[in-house]
């Protein structure tokens, strides 16, 4: 009887086995065929001469897109925008996130629900509305900031802030900033609201100061979900396309290209496919490999 049973037993724990892969069978053909194949083939693609809608057949010129890529000043140009977007807007973004989420977590009802909304409103709203508003506000002649300068004499005169190069730059951060912090924060109030009391309250009795508190016993609690912040803001920071396509065009003079908008620029613009996918590769291994750091530094610690 006991055999029997555990026969049955077996044979129901293989069909259900079965069933669940057959679940999985769709999101694991989706997978391969909208990602991985994807992936392999920009790789593959990066070691040609691909130039589609041409009538000329790609050619394998092996690493020259890659070694090319050296050379060119525009993409270093865009290099270094995209690095400095992500060393400012990464670490600007974490900490402000965490400071707001201090200050408004032990909050209770609406006011708390109230706070979210606010911070959470521009990653919910449209990328592109968001962005056309904040051109309005950047405009030389009727934008928002230049009269509010010029009429309390802060400006002396209108500044274009998006075709200057001395400002442009910043003022893609300062957008990215805004639209970057809502998701952080929320996450943040979430993970305070899980720390454990009972360890507060007894640092607390043994005389633990407001920093000792947050340094010893909230921070080591609240660091994965630091770390998801830091990765996922990275990732953000470094696939910075739709503010460039839509305020500035990598302009002016590329001082806010990044590398994704030099992707698109040189496969839909210049239809350098090759090349574009080389670009492509190397943006991929530098997020990979700062995740990776960022992974490292958070298990040491």
């Amino acid at each position: 009887m006991d055999y029997v049973q555990s026969n049955r037993s077996k044979i129901l724990a293989q069909r259900e086995t079965r069933s669940a892969y057959l679940f999985l069978l769709p999101s694991l053909v989706f997978f391969l065929g909208f990602v991985i194949f994807p992936m392999i083939l920009c790789v593959y693609t990066s070691f040609f001469d691909a130039t589609m809608g041409k009538n000329v057949a790609d050619q394998f010129i092996g690493l020259k897109n890659y070694t090319e890529l050296f050379g060119d000043s525009i993409f270093q140009k865009a290099l270094k925008n995209t690095l400095i977007i992500v060393l400012v807007s990464v670490p600007t973004v974490a900490i402000f996130s965490l400071w707001v989420a201090s200050a408004i977590y032990k909050m209770k009802g609406p006011v708390l629900s109230a706070f979210r909304c606010i911070f959470y409103l521009p990653v919910v709203t449209g990328s592109v509305a968001v962005t056309v508003v904040w051109k309005w506000m950047f405009h030389n002649y009727y934008g928002l900031f230049n009269y509010v300068g010029t009429h309390t004499g802060v400006l002396e005169k209108n500044i274009n802030w998006l075709g200057d190069a001395r400002f442009a730059l910043p003022c893609i951060i300062l957008i990215l900033f805004t639209t970057s912090v809502g998701q952080p924060i929320v996450l943040y109030v979430s993970a305070l609201g899980n720390v454990d009391d009972s360890l507060v309250e007894a640092a607390s009795v043994d005389g633990a100061t407001d920093l000792q508190l947050f340094w010893k016993i909230k921070w080591p609690q609240i660091m994965p979900t630091t770390l998801y912040i830091l990765v996922i803001t990275t990732i953000n920071s470094f696939q910075c396309f739709a503010l460039i396509q839509l305020l500035t065009s990598g302009g002016p003079n590329h001082s806010t290209d990044t590398v994704m908008y030099y992707i698109y620029y040189t496969a839909f613009k210049l239809y350098r496919y090759g090349y574009g996918n080389a670009m492509g590769v190397i943006l991929a291994i530098i997020i990979a490999l700062l995740s990776a750091l960022q992974f490292q530094l958070a298990k040491e610690k």
